[in-house]
This record gives C-alpha cells, sequence and structure tokens, in this order.
C-alpha cells in the first residue's frame, strides 16, 4: 500500500479516472470475448468519438472560466451543412471548405462571446438561444435534406495515415508517431524533474518516476501495436491526428501561456482577476469564440466521417461534451479543470458506450448507465473537495507540467496565479 502511494503521489483518487478507464477497458475487454481491445474496435472507437473530444477541448476552457455553452451541437450541424453547400454549389476545394467552415465557426462564436463578454446576459442563456437559432439556421439553409460531400473532404474524417516504406507487417508512420510520442513523454517526465529539482521542490523518487514512465510508454506501445496492425488501408485515424495536435496545443495554451493562467483566474475569481489587470470580458469573449471554432471544426469531422450532412447532425453533442468535461474533474463553479482530464472523461463515456453496444445492451439502458455514472463522477470529486482533498484528476499531469488545480480565492493570490511561471 505504501509503494501505491507512492507511486500515485500520496492519494490514488487523485488518478480516479484514470483507474475508472483502464478498469472499464478490462472489464469490457474479459466480457465481450476479447472484442473491445481489437486493432478494428480501437480504430472504430477513436473515429466515432473523436468530434466529441474535440468538443471537450473547447468545453474546459469555457467552463474552466465559469460558463456552460449549450449550443455546440446546433453550432456544429450548421457550420458542417454550410461548408457542404459551400463545396457542392460554389466548387470551392475541399481544403477552402475547412478554411470557411472555421471563420464561419469564429463569427458564430463572437457573436455569442459579444453577447456574454460585454452585453453581460449570462452564457447559459446566449447559447441556449444559439441552440435553437442555429439548429434552425441549419434545417433552413439545408431544407432538411442531406448534402454529400467529395472523397477528398472525407479524409478529415475517415482518412488514415498512408503505407509508406518497407513492408514491415506494420503501418510504418503509426509505428512512428508511436515512437515519437513516448519520446515525448520521457523528455518532458525528465526536464519537468530537473525543473523541480533547480527550484529546489520535491520530486518523486527516481523508481516511482520509472515505474510510471514505464506504465505510460506501455499503454502508448499498446496503443500504437492496435492502431498499426488493423486491416489493409487502416491504421491511425487522421481524426485522432487531429486530436492529438489540438491536445497538444490546448494543453500547453492552458499550462504555459498568460491566456491560460487568465482563464483560470477569471474563472476562480473574476472580480479578483479584475483587480490584478486581468480584462475579463476579453477572456470571457476568447473563450467562446474558441468553442464555436472547435464545435465547426467537429462538425466538419463529423460530415466527413458521415459522407453527407444532415438535418439531425449534432445532437445532443453538447451533453456529451459537458459531461466529458465534468467527469474529467472541472468543477461546476470554474477555475479547476485539464485539457487532459478532459480527454479522459471523454474516453471513459466512449468505452462506456462501446462495450455497452458490443454486449447487446439497448440504448435506454445505456442512457441510465451514462446518468448515473456522471452523477457518481460528480458526487466523487465533491466528496474528495469537501474533505479537503485535491480532484481526482488535479494532479493528472503532476510530472509533466504545470498543476492548474488553483483558485485564486482559496490558496493564493490571483495576481500570484497569473504572475506565476509556469
Amino acid at each position: 500500500m505504501n509503494a501505491l502511494k507512492k507511486l500515485f503521489g500520496g492519494n490514488t483518487r487523485q488518478f480516479g479516472m484514470i483507474f475508472a478507464l483502464v478498469a472499464l477497458i478490462v472489464f469490457f475487454q474479459i466480457f465481450t470475448g476479447g472484442r473491445t481491445l481489437t486493432p478494428g474496435n480501437v480504430i472504430n472507437l477513436f473515429n466515432g468519438n473523436s468530434y466529441i473530444l474535440i468538443l471537450a477541448i473547447g468545453m474546459v476552457l469555457v467552463i474552466i472560466a465559469g460558463h456552460i455553452d449549450l449550443s455546440v451541437g446546433s453550432v456544429a450541424a450548421f457550420v458542417g451543412v454550410s461548408v457542404a453547400l459551400a463545396m457542392r454549389d460554389w466548387g470551392i476545394p475541399w481544403y477552402m471548405g475547412v478554411l470557411f467552415g472555421l471563420v464561419l465557426g469564429a463569427v458564430i462564436g463572437a457573436w455569442q462571446g459579444l453577447w456574454t463578454a460585454y452585453v453581460g446576459i449570462p452564457a447559459f442563456i446566449v447559447t441556449l438561444a444559439g441552440m435553437l437559432l442555429f439548429r434552425g439556421f441549419n434545417q433552413f439553409v439545408g431544407k432538411s435534406n442531406t448534402i454529400p460531400v467529395s472523397k477528398e473532404f472525407q479524409f478529415i474524417g475517415s482518412g488514415y495515415l498512408p503505407e509508406v516504406g518497407p513492408d514491415t507487417g506494420f503501418n510504418n508512420l503509426t509505428v512512428l508517431l508511436g515512437l515519437v510520442a513516448v519520446a515525448f513523454v520521457i523528455i518532458m517526465s525528465l526536464r519537468a524533474r530537473a525543473s523541480n529539482k533547480a527550484l529546489g521542490a520535491d520530486v518523486p523518487e527516481l523508481w516511482v518516476e520509472v515505474t510510471k514512465l514505464v506504465l505510460i510508454c506501455g499503454a502508448i506501445l499498446y496503443a500504437t501495436y492496435l492502431f498499426a496492425t488493423g486491416r489493409p488501408g487502416t491504421s491511425f485515424p487522421i481524426p485522432g491526428l487531429i486530436l492529438a495536435v489540438l491536445v497538444l496545443i490546448y494543453g500547453f495554451i492552458a499550462d504555459k501561456t498568460v491566456l491560460g493562467r487568465h482563464v483560470y483566474a477569471v474563472g476562480g475569481n473574476r472580480h479578483a482577476a479584475e483587480l490584478s489587470g486581468v480584462q475579463s470580458k476579453k477572456v470571457n469573449f476568447m473563450v467562446m469564440m474558441n468553442m464555436s471554432i472547435l464545435a465547426g471544426l467537429a462538425g466538419m469531422i463529423f460530415v466527413a466521417r458521415s459522407t453527407a450532412s444532415g438535418p439531425f447532425d449534432g445532437v445532443g453533442w453538447e451533453l456529451d461534451a459537458i459531461a466529458a468535461v465534468f467527469i474529467g474533474g472541472a468543477a461546476v463553479t470554474g477555475g479547476v479543470g485539464t485539457v487532459i482530464g478532459s480527454i479522459v472523461g471523454g474516453l471513459v463515456m466512449a468505452v462506456l458506450n462501446n462495450g455497452l453496444q458490443l454486449l447487446g445492451v439497448g440504448a435506454d439502458l445505456t442512457q441510465i448507465i451514462k446518468g448515473l455514472v456522471l452523477l457518481a463522477a460528480v458526487a466523487f470529486d465533491v466528496y474528495n473537495k469537501s474533505q479537503g482533498k485535491r480532484s481526482i484528476t488535479g494532479l493528472l499531469l503532476k510530472n509533466f507540467g504545470r498543476n492548474n488545480e488553483i483558485k485564486p480565492d482559496e490558496t493564493t493570490s490571483t495576481k500570484e496565479v497569473i504572475s506565476k511561471e509556469a
């Protein structure tokens, strides 16, 4: 038990969602007869949930800032049908269609951010109106029809890394990607350890660090093996590659930039943040606009994978994204949350959905189970905090970067949070 406490930073609850994810995978792997961890199923799981995980990245920043966005599903659907129509009727190439979709998402986000940040209407109300508004626009513009998209555009939603190099029995680019990911994890861990030593901070024992790296790198390499050994023509999916790039970018923004620190400060205590010089209106505007840009991207990826847009695209997506963020450890009151935690929360829901489908569980019981999982995860986190402990995912990346679970009004001043070096 002491070894486990050392390995997991003295409190295994901090890694509860990781344990839950692993436990779900093991459970379904056993009870589905080994069908969960097959290359085809893992690839389909990532392809089928990438758009929700992309939404979760934007949603976590919105929730950290103290808001909620109910419009993301409708915005995604409207952007998707608009891009499909633009490519069909205007004859623009697929890459211009992607750019058009991102710009349209930015315009929609600016519209909603204006009402939230500068007019002062709560984001809940603004995005509730946006949910109705853009759902109507989706059906009006598309005339409730299905709009097909070109094969080139479909690549961003259903494409795979190509086969290159000699025939090794694996997809070589996928193997290379996995090795790069392992190297990245090791380098970041060593840099963080060296930085902590230089600052005089406590560092874990060497065997703890090595054990963590072995577990993480082992998981990455096993996932690489699954992706690289799928049926001919498949490998690591392009939506998964887009998701990985977004996780790196937004993880860096949240952890290492002034904007990221300002988002946490505004969510923790807006008035204190403003007294420290933070422009809270600009921060709120940016997180709302960013959310709609990512919603537009998610909508395009879904349309590309589906090969056509439809009038019922995006229904319920906002609830899945919000659930992923809260399961991943974000606080309802704002100021707390991580990008990685939201991805873990989204994967928990994705594995749960996938496993129940493999077991033949009906849609009604699946919804009941998902609701109970969400309630239990948030209740457990609330209980943890009420006992004076950190969030179950708060130290997820303890050895890979700065811990962002700092509330300015609870542990330090907002000015210190803003000026703190990553």
